[in-house]
């Protein structure tokens, strides 16, 4: 459904995007995070046609947005950061307005405005002015004009920004329920926002793809770091150690323990470790290592689970760290 492949964009000599390349299949939910600067904005505004890439190339359901530009934009919704109001019209006749500019047949005007009225709480606020509305008023407003004609792709860039914590939490259940019958691309920099409505998570830094996170009920499921492979995160479990021991002992100990998959050692120093233990997703393996440290006549310093987070990931990725702890 939206295709990227080795997108480049400079303003003169700074890059805005380099080589940028990722599919979306039609029925996914994904976020695109990054860092201010990052190149999301630039990305999306070349996907909905407002400009053009240096190099590279894109596509929407099958059409090249530079090419076939108009094509392309008939299958798109798109809700910029600052959404494109008249504040002097009331909510219904702007939305009026927008479907004959998008191309939907007169006859079938009316029934699109009242269907997305409908979907986006609107129906109450017809005869408003926009200009009297709250911000998040304004905001169902403006993803109502995105999917006033239908489009199978939705863009949102930072659909919840500004919105007190009320207006967040019911953007958020409309583009939920809006992912159940579009393809959607959600730029934000609420993390725990990524977790709740995507399934899959693109992350871009100094303008290069640095890794895909894949989400399954708010958990990482799996990691796939720049172009390497997707490395899974739930099939196993991890335990952070501090214990004073011998590391060497210690880990021939605990691996010998029939659940344990992997012992990794973190630091080391004056006769105490740190490490962490994985293990498969069923067993609870902490009495037994508890014992285990006890009886040898070591102390256990410090025992807990940790489980990774799309924070600790979206953190180790933007600063160019590769080597993910996993553990669910």
């Amino acid at each position: 459904m939206i295709d990227v492949r080795n997108l480049t964009k400079y303003y003169g000599n700074f890059v805005g995007i380099e080589n940028v390349s990722f599919h979306i299949e039609g029925g996914e939910v994904v976020g695109f995070l990054g860092p201010n600067g990052a190149g999301k904005t630039t990305t999306m505004r070349i996907l909905t046609c407002f400009l053009p890439p240096t190099s590279g190339n894109a596509s929407i359901a099958g059409y090249d947005v530079f090419k076939q530009s108009l094509e392309a934009r008939r299958h798109i919704g798109y809700l910029p950061e600052n959404v494109p109001l008249y504040l002097e019209m009331r909510v219904e006749s702007y939305l009026k307005y927008m479907a004959r500019l998008r191309g939907v047949p007169r006859r079938k005007t009316k029934e699109r405005v009242e269907t997305v009225m409908e979907q986006c709480g609107l129906t109450h606020m017809r005869r408003r002015i926009i200009g009297h509305l709250s911000k998040g008023y304004r905001q169902r407003v403006g993803l109502a004009q995105a999917l006033v004609h239908d489009p199978e792709v939705l863009i949102l860039d930072e659909p919840t920004i500004g919105l007190d914590p009320k207006q967040v939490v019911e953007i958020r259940e409309l583009i939920r329920d809006l992912g159940r019958e579009h393809t959607v691309i959600l730029s934000t920099h609420i993390l725990p926002e990524a977790s709740m409505i995507c399934k899959r998570v693109i992350i871009i830094n100094e303008g290069r793809i640095a890794g895909n996170v894949w989400l399954g009920d708010g958990r990482v499921v799996s990691v796939q770091t720049g172009e390497g492979a997707a490395r899974q995160v739930g099939d196993r479990r991890s335990i952070f150690i501090e214990a004073r021991a011998p590391f060497d002992l210690l880990k021939e100990k605990i691996e010998s323990i029939p659940d344990v998959i992997e012992v990794q050692l973190q630091e080391a120093s004056d006769g105490t470790v740190k490490l962490t233990v994985d293990h498969t997703p069923q067993s609870d393996i902490r009495e037994e290592i508890s014992s285990l440290i006890t009886s040898s006549g070591w102390g256990l310093l410090e025992m807990r689970p940790v489980e990774i987070t799309l924070e600790e990931i979206f953190l180790r990725l933007v600063s160019r760290e590769t080597e993910l702890e996993v553990a669910a």
